[in-house]
C-alpha cells in the first residue's frame, strides 16, 4: 500500500512527499480508503448516532483516510511535509492541520483517540518507534485509545509488488509500480521501490524513481513498546489481514518527559 505521510525518519529519498506531493490525489485518493475506514471506525469506538469525539492523526499525509474519519470525529491532522499537508488542507478544509514530527510533536492538549496509520513504517529503529508512541501517549486522554497500523510486522512481511494510478479531468495521469523487498532479513528494515509514470496536462510523460526505507519489527517488540509508553495494547487483524495495535492510555506519564 502507498504510504500516506512523509518519512518521519530520513529515508534514501522522499520525492513522493516532496516535489511529487501534488500528484498524491492521483496516486492514493480517498476512494481507496473507504473499506479500511469502515473496518477501523468500530475499533475506535464509533457507534451509530454517537456525537463526534476528538482524534489526532500523526503522519496524516494527504488526508485520504481522514476524509472518511472526519464525519465521525473532530480531527487534528499532523504531518511533517508542507506539500502533503497542503493536499490534505484542500481535501479536508474543515479539519485542523499542524506541521510536526510524530517523534517530537507537543500540542499541549489531549484527544479521545490518537491514530498513526502507515506513516509509522518510516520509524526505522526502536527509538523512533518509542518516540512516536510517547507522542501518542502524551496526546491521549486517560482511558482513550491509541491505534497504530503498520503495513507489516516481522511475522507478516512478504515481498511483493503492486501497481495502480488514476487520471484527472485536466488530462494529467499517473501510473505506479510498487516493489517491496528485504535485502537483509536480519536487520530491522526493508525497502520499497516506487516507479512513477507522470503524464502532464499537455501530454508530456516523465518517469521518476523513489526508494523508501521502512521499519520492520516483531509483534512482541511492538507490544513491549506500547507497554513502556503507558498504553498497553492488543494486536488484531483487519479485514485485509493487516496488523492493528489498539492501546488504552493508562494513568501514568508514559515516559513523556
Amino acid at each position: 500500500m502507498i504510504r500516506t505521510a512523509v518519512p518521519e525518519v530520513p529515508a534514501a529519498s522522499s520525492r513522493m512527499y516532496g516535489d511529487l506531493a501534488e500528484w498524491w490525489p492521483l496516486l492514493s485518493p480517498p476512494s481507496e480508503y473507504e473499506g479500511e475506514a469502515d473496518d477501523l471506525l468500530p475499533r475506535l469506538g464509533v457507534a451509530p448516532g454517537a456525537p463526534p469525539r476528538t482524534l489526532l492523526e500523526l503522519g496524516a499525509g494527504g488526508g485520504s483516510l481522514a476524509f472518511h474519519l472526519k464525519h465521525h470525529f473532530k480531527l487534528t491532522l499532523s504531518d511533517l511535509s508542507p506539500g502533503m499537508s497542503a493536499v490534505s488542507r484542500a481535501l479536508n478544509p474543515e479539519c485542523e492541520h499542524v506541521l510536526g514530527d510524530m517523534r517530537s510533536l507537543r500540542l499541549g492538549r489531549r484527544f479521545d483517540v490518537v491514530l498513526i496509520h502507515d506513516a509509522i513504517m518510516y520509524a526505522t529503529d526502536p527509538e523512533a518507534v518509542r518516540a512516536a508512541l510517547r507522542t501518542a501517549a502524551v496526546h491521549c486522554r486517560i482511558g482513550g485509545t491509541v491505534a497504530v497500523l503498520p503495513d507489516f510486522v516481522r511475522e507478516t512481511f512478504e515481498p511483493g509488488a503492486d501497481h495502480g494510478g488514476h487520471d484527472a479531468p485536466d488530462g494529467r495521469g499517473l501510473r505506479y509500480l510498487e516493489w517491496s523487498w528485504d535485502p537483509d532479513p536480519d536487520d530491522d528494515t526493508y525497502l520499497v521501490e516506487y516507479a512513477f509514470l507522470l503524464r502532464a496536462a499537455d501530454g508530456t510523460v516523465s518517469v521518476a524513481h523513489d526508494r523508501h526505507v521502512e521499519g520492520l519489527f516483531a509483534r512482541d517488540r511492538w507490544l513491549g513498546w506500547f507497554e513502556e509508553a503507558g498504553i498497553p495494547a492488543i494486536s488484531a487483524r483487519d479485514s485485509s489481514g493487516r496488523e492493528i495495535f489498539l492501546g488504552t492510555r493508562r494513568d501514568f506519564d508514559g515516559g513523556q518527559g
